[in-house]
């Protein structure tokens, strides 16, 4: 007789499934669509731009963050290439953009962080500073798993990969450099929790949670060009 075994389901596999229709109102939110379909007005991308730039200054910090606390050095390399992604790749591209918006580079590197930048990104910076390294991973894994999902589904719009504003974007993002430095820090949290149980996976989970969370709001104040309400700006 031939004992069945059944497969196990991976650590990021639960992590996605025990929250699936907020993973997916991240893809199918009305900015997301408006990128891939070209129909996102100029201002609201500007808008975003910016602030993306000043969060990826922050979430290169929490990998940074990882480096020092991980011991293996395959682990450290890892983490080091998202850092040189991040800074000679990712944030190029933004570069990039603001000179297509007109924006001189001081108004770029020097714009304020809006609420959602700061909350985001403190929240990020908080939990692994004060975790271990699989909270590190857990943190940054929904902006790069879920921009991963996101540029592979709207490359496949027909014409989204050329649009003349948003077709570099999409590149980015469904490129097979992305794709790689996303898959590694997904395989790097499914290593990381093979060795964790109970309370600890748990904490894992809320922080997966609540930086997807997180990812919806940012999304939410690039469309409704959020930022600190007028009274309180200073001047």
């Amino acid at each position: 007789m031939t004992t069945k075994v059944e497969k196990q389901t991976k650590f990021t596999d639960q992590l996605v499934e025990e929250i699936l229709p907020i993973w997916r109102a991240n893809h199918s939110h009305p900015f997301v669509q408006g990128i891939g379909h070209g129909t996102l007005a100029e201002e609201k991308f500007r808008h975003y731009l910016v602030q993306d730039y000043l969060y990826l200054k922050q979430y290169t910090k929490v990998f940074a963050v990882g480096i020092q606390k991980a011991n293996d050095l395959d682990i450290m390399t890892t983490l080091s290439e998202s850092v040189h992604g991040l800074l000679s790749v990712e944030m190029s591209l933004h570069r990039k953009y603001a000179e297509r918006f007109g924006l001189t580079e001081d108004e770029f590197t020097y714009a304020k962080e809006a609420p959602t930048t700061i909350a985001y990104t403190r929240y990020m910076l908080s939990e692994a500073q004060n975790g271990t390294l699989a909270h590190v991973v857990a943190a940054v894994l929904p902006c790069a798993w879920s921009y991963l999902e996101i540029g592979k589904e709207l490359a496949q719009i027909p014409g989204a990969l050329d649009h003349p504003l948003y077709g570099d974007w999409v590149k980015m993002y469904s490129s097979e450099e992305f794709t790689k430095s996303a898959q590694d820090m997904i395989d790097l949290m499914d290593q990381l929790a093979s060795n964790l149980a109970g309370e600890e996976l748990d904490h894992l989970k809320e922080i997966f949670l609540q930086t997807t969370r997180f990812e919806y709001l940012f999304w939410e104040m690039g469309n409704e060009l959020k930022d600190w309400p007028e009274a309180i700006q200073a001047k």
